[in-house]
């Protein structure tokens, strides 16, 4: 019996595989001006944090595959964004930041290094990132309708995952600070557990809101100051099994309303790259492989 390399369907079941790009040259050279990047930017120092980043997922357990870096995407480092991986395989995303273009034409050369499946192609006038894409359960999706992911692209979306009995339900995301600003689904929302999630309320679409209440979810609401000071990087945090997550230091009242919560937290600093560049832990990583619904028992 052949052992499963590939296949997500969940964003809390444990995390067994994962794709990164480090931070290369193409970054640390980046026009800061031009990639709507914060002054707190600091290529001297990111590569510090995000070794401590890379460290809590090692030590995790979790199996880490490298991405070539990518000589035309300061963005690269955010690996979440250019495909989506699905039980069957990847699909590749169109990005709605233009000069994000390149990367996934540099995720599916990836995926045929590593002789994992591309099932399809968001194409054309079609836009959509997979941070505005978030798995309630093993057959339904949400999508995020915004200024990164265009109707076009959710009904791309809809056609391929249908094709896997996948449902897709689109809410509408807020304005909130304008085009040119990163706002995704998951700039809203984390699941941190089957049955637990951060958001920040007051800009979550109702209907989702609603549906996260009737599925049985305890919402915990992150505190609006530090979503501001941290360009809601305070709530993105990456789950790599049931209440056991990587986030950000610096947010303390999120932290502390998680740990309430029964969650285990490992932290890093944000400071040089992940607040500046608008991407938390969730989107430095592209998760390739998480536990089975049979293997879920086993943790």
């Amino acid at each position: 019996m052949s052992v499963k390399t590939y296949g997500v369907s969940s964003m809390v079941a444990p995390l067994q595989r994962v794709a990164l790009h480090a931070p290369g040259k193409t970054l640390r050279n980046a026009d800061a001006h031009q990639w709507h990047y914060g002054d707190s930017f600091d290529p001297k120092e990111l590569g510090k944090d995000y070794q401590k980043f890379v460290s809590h997922i090692e030590q995790a357990g979790v199996e880490v595959l490298w991405m070539p870096e990518n000589m035309e995407s300061a963005d690269a480092v955010f690996t979440y964004d250019a495909s989506l991986m699905t039980p069957q395989g990847a699909i590749l995303m169109n990005p709605g930041k233009v000069l994000r273009a390149s990367e996934s034409e540099s995720h599916r050369l990836f995926y045929q290094s590593m002789n994992i499946p591309v099932i399809g192609q968001v194409m054309g006038e079609a836009t959509c990132e997979a941070g505005d894409t978030l798995w309630l359960d093993d057959q339904t999706l949400l999508i995020g309708r915004g200024y990164r992911t265009n109707e076009a692209g959710i009904i791309q979306m809809q056609n391929m995952l249908g094709n896997q009995g996948i449902t897709v339900l689109a809410f509408d995301l807020p304005c909130y600070q304008g085009e040119q600003a990163c706002l995704h689904l998951m700039s809203l929302i984390s699941l941190l557990a089957e049955d637990l999630a951060l958001v920040h309320k007051a800009l979550l679409p109702v209907a989702l809101a609603q549906l996260l209440s009737s599925r049985g979810y305890e919402l915990l609401e992150a505190p609006a100051d530090e979503f501001e000071a941290s360009g809601g990087l305070n709530l993105n945090v990456l789950t790599l099994a049931p209440r056991h997550v990587v986030a950000i230091d610096g947010c303390d009242k999120t932290l502390s309303l998680m740990r309430n919560a029964g969650c285990k937290i490992d932290t890093f600093s944000g400071e040089s790259l992940c607040i500046p560049c608008e991407g938390g832990p969730t989107c430095m990583t592209r998760p390739i492989l998480r536990a089975s619904n049979k293997q879920k028992a086993q943790y």
